[in-house]
């Protein structure tokens, strides 16, 4: 472990978000999505804070590098593709669900042993097609299957019970909950369970872009490198065809990026510089102009980020307006998708 100081837990506030994006149509503000951003340098301090980075939030699904990390620390022995599956939030494409099952035969179970909640596949080209097919919703095709199978195998390598592993206390999720504290440097503020059924740890927007540097710019060979290897390897495998994690880790090398529900988005750089979105309404369509205006104002090339500079305001069928990050956050040197 780093045994870096662990601070007190952020404060439980309502969060005192900011506009960090306006919807601009036919050159007037529509709609304006609050929020709140933090990008870090490589020397881990802030130089960029919008809104409250540090009261409590819930990363969802942007925890989930974190989680792998706990679970790589506990023993697990997987590395490449299935450990970016392990951090993934996937469509439920074949290889996902072929990719879950591999892991859950390592540790000889069967997919009845998820307990994660039965759903159709998030990607939606793959729901469509299974709802077409008359396919059921299942705990394979739910997005958390990589990280749910992969504690399972966790726990059957450390001869822990499988049928409460998603029981705050069991010792799975103490050594969770205990990496989540040591990457962020912070203590959990409060617990609760995320969609999936698997226990969710409060932190704050600092925090959380703390502990994605601490991954992205790990001495190689440990478990931090490890799962940054495996997701920056394996970007399809973390999200799916067509997403735009997967791009964005693709556009910027040695990027590291995880999404989260309710609009959260980390990336971080090897060299320690990392931003951390959180948009107040859960929008995605503010979440990735956003998150790509604090990449540029961490030093990232703009062109590379051009791709992400949101998706036009349409009118009539043609382009009319954008999402646009607000003054402040967006560097000049960031096109605009319009």
């Amino acid at each position: 472990m780093h045994n870096s100081p662990v601070a007190e837990a952020p404060p439980i506030r309502e969060p005192r978000h900011a506009p960090v994006a306006h919807l601009v149509r036919g050159g007037l503000v529509e709609g304006v999505h609050h929020g709140s951003v933090v990008v870090l340098g490589a020397d881990g301090e802030a130089r960029l804070r919008i809104g409250d980075t540090e009261a409590a939030f819930y990363p969802r699904s942007a925890l989930k590098p974190l989680q792998a990390v706990a679970m790589v620390r506990a023993g697990l022995p997987l590395d490449g593709e299935l450990l970016a599956l392990t951090a993934a939030s996937h469509s439920g494409e074949e290889r996902h669900l072929a990719g879950a099952r591999r892991i859950l035969e390592r540790a000889g179970l069967t997919e009845d042993r998820l307990r994660n909640v039965p759903d159709l596949p998030f990607g939606p080209v793959v729901r469509d097609s299974w709802v077409r097919q008359g396919r059921q919703p299942s705990s394979l095709a739910q997005n958390c299957s990589g990280k749910h199978a992969a504690m399972l195998l966790t726990c059957t390598l450390n001869g822990w019970s499988l049928h409460d592993y998603l029981d705050p206390r069991h010792p799975l999720q103490q050594a969770i909950a205990e990496i989540v504290e040591d990457l962020t440097g912070q203590r959990v503020a409060r617990v609760s369970v995320d969609g999936c059924g698997a226990p969710l740890f409060s932190v704050s927007l600092h925090g959380l872009a703390r502990a994605a540097a601490r991954i992205a710019g790990a001495a190689p060979g440990t478990p931090e490198a490890r799962v940054a290897d495996a997701m920056r390897g394996h970007p399809e495998m973390v999200s799916g065809a067509g997403r735009d994690v997967a791009a964005l880790m693709r556009a910027v090398p040695g990027l590291l990026a995880k999404d989260g529900f309710e609009g959260v988005q980390v990336a971080a750089l090897p060299d320690g510089r990392a931003v951390a979105v959180k948009i107040a309404d859960g929008a995605d369509r503010a979440r990735v102009p956003v998150a790509a205006a604090a990449l540029a104002r961490a030093g990232v090339d703009p062109v590379a980020l051009v791709p992400f500079a949101g998706e036009p305001v349409l009118g009539g069928g043609r382009p009319v307006g954008e999402v646009r990050p607000v003054r402040g956050l967006a560097p000049e040197s960031l096109p605009t998708c319009v």
